[in-house]
């Protein structure tokens, strides 16, 4: 309570303008106190108008009022300063840079509270009381605190604008309706501030629309993209399996063809070495044989000899004669084996190749219609102007460099490292990025529209041609309708009806560059997808002495 005190006599002893203890207080005819020297820098500040009013009630006084020192204010005060009332605010309450300062406020400024709309003044707690007590401020319209007051007032008259020109689209005073703007539609300010009220719920309603919209999409594509994860990981999971089923088959089929190998390998040893075995013996036999015969041979008793011999076992009949194949034993199967290994490479080739094609390609693409008509392509018109910094010397520019003819003689042109050197060739000023569309009337035999980085190459004959070089997509235009577009030295016919007046639109960011002939319909000429990676630039390249082209 005692604080609330406090507060209320420092209150009612304070300067409403620089809001400390009064200091030679004076008093207005309206009742108001004030500084002496607070309200003198009020007043001298609408000396202008030679109109004075009261910073609190507003009430006006002309001729400005010579106001004397209330002594018996000045000796309240003076016993308030003694008792050790001070009315200074604290720090946090004044306006710093980024705030709204109370225009009342001299001196170090507090912050303001509200601005008013019909006084186009900010006030801070202190100065905006009057606006909450008096009657006389009702029907002033309070905002929160704004910089931008001064935006209010007209300009040529001085005056508050509250009425709205919808001829010019623009805020205007009373003055102002009754001199320039009169005949104009004009409206208050209020109703075409409902007006626009209602043009902004449409658009809000129309971007909150897009918004739900566009989170609807988002839901979508978190969707795909979930069931891309999910496909994928099944893919992977199942031809996992597949794989592992094939590899094991394999490992399989090559086990069993190392047993039937293995197994081959002692059946043929075995019969090899019983053929082995029955030669042994049948070399035993006939070598028993042989020394039989050798010791009848030695013997010396004729009779003897004569006598055996009949005795003698015929021979045994011989084994036929053994022919060993070349060592080639198991080459057929390696062959075989290596026969079905490349079988199965390429087997595995074509199937991944048919897999690489199967795998998809996820196309969500948000729509970017293009325009159709030659209507729609003027909304992306853009000014192309000419580069003379980089026209080959008898290519002449005029109608503001928008114009180009090939002449036979040389121009007095500056020597610049941008200007082509042999090619007849001219690039424009500007580069073209996002959405753009120009038209070329050409005149005299064949011509080149193109479209260029600006590094492009400037000098050689072959190179710096446009279309010969990676930086630039050449249109060519030949007499009797014939049309061929070129790029990095490859070319391609584009069919169409003659025209002596092309349009070129370019779609930056999706990589389109498109070619018409202007006409109702328009006539696609021929069409570019790729990547551009930087501005480009208009270009324009000659073919005969005299002929000329022009932009617009």
């Amino acid at each position: 309570m005692a604080q609330k005190r406090v507060r209320l006599v420092r209150e009612t002893f304070s300067c409403s303008i620089c809001l400390d203890l009064l200091k030679d207080p004076v008093t207005t005819f309206c009742g108001h106190s004030y500084c002496m020297d607070c309200i003198k820098a009020y007043w001298d500040g609408e000396d202008e108008k030679q109109i004075y009013s009261c910073p609190q009630c507003r009430k006006t006084f002309t001729p400005r009022p010579v106001l004397m020192k209330n002594t018996m204010l000045a000796d309240l005060v003076e016993q308030l300063k003694k008792t050790g009332l001070q009315a200074a605010p604290a720090d946090h309450c004044y306006a710093g840079a980024e705030d709204v300062a109370c225009d009342v406020c001299t001196g170090r400024k507090l912050k303001a509270l509200k601005s008013c709309l019909v006084c186009l003044v900010s006030y801070c707690d202190q100065h905006l009381q009057p606006h909450y007590n008096s009657s006389a401020f009702e029907k002033h319209k309070l905002v929160e605190p704004s910089k931008n007051l001064k935006e209010n007032i007209c300009s040529h008259h001085d005056e508050v604008m509250k009425i709205f020109c919808r001829t010019d689209q623009q805020l205007i005073c009373y003055l102002c309706s009754v001199d320039e703007h009169k005949g104009h539609d004009t409206v208050s300010a209020a109703a075409e501030r409902t007006e626009r009220q209602k043009e902004l719920e449409g658009s809000r309603q129309n971007i909150q629309q897009r918004i739900q919209d566009r989170e609807k999409d988002v839901m979508l594509l978190q969707q795909e993209v979930e069931a891309i994860n999910r496909s994928a990981d099944k893919v992977e999971k199942d031809s996992r399996h597949i794989f592992y089923v094939l590899i094991c088959r394999l490992e399989y089929k090559s086990l069993a063809l190392d047993q039937h190998v293995r197994f081959q390998q002692e059946t043929e040893v075995r019969r090899v070495k019983e053929l082995q075995e029955k030669l042994k013996q049948e070399i035993t036999e006939l070598e028993r044989e042989d020394a039989e015969l050798k010791k009848l041979s030695h013997t010396e008793d004729h009779n003897q000899l004569l006598h055996n011999y009949p005795s003698l076992s015929p021979l045994s009949e011989s084994t036929p004669s053994i022919n060993i194949r070349p060592l080639s034993y198991f080459e057929d199967v390696i062959k075989a084996v290596a026969e079905a290994h490349v079988k199965l490479i390429d087997v595995l080739n074509d199937t991944w190749a048919k897999l690489s094609m199967t795998v998809p390609t996820v196309d969500v693409l948000l729509p970017n219609p293009q325009p159709k008509t030659r209507a729609e392509l003027l909304k992306y018109s853009r000014k192309i102007t000419l580069d003379p910094n980089s026209a080959w010397p008898v290519v002449v520019l005029s109608e503001g460099n928008r114009k180009a003819t090939l002449l036979q003689e040389s121009q007095p042109y500056s020597s610049h490292p941008g200007r082509y050197d042999v090619m007849p060739q001219v690039l424009g000023r500007e580069g073209l990025t996002g959405k753009c569309y120009w038209e070329v009337e050409h005149k005299g035999g064949s011509m080149c529209l193109a479209v260029a980085y600006k590094d492009v190459i400037r000098s050689g004959r072959k190179l710096s041609a446009f279309g010969w070089n990676v930086k630039s997509w050449a249109f060519y235009s030949y007499e009797g309708g014939k049309y061929i577009y070129f790029h990095n030295r490859r070319d391609a016919d584009a069919p169409g009806p003659e025209s002596s007046r092309v349009g070129v639109y370019l779609d930056h960011s999706a990589g389109l560059l498109s070619f018409y002939s202007v006409s109702e319909p328009m006539t696609v000429l021929y069409r570019v997808q790729t990547t551009f990676t930087q501005p480009l630039y208009a270009g324009v390249r000659f073919y005969g002495y005299r002929s000329t082209v022009e932009f617009s």
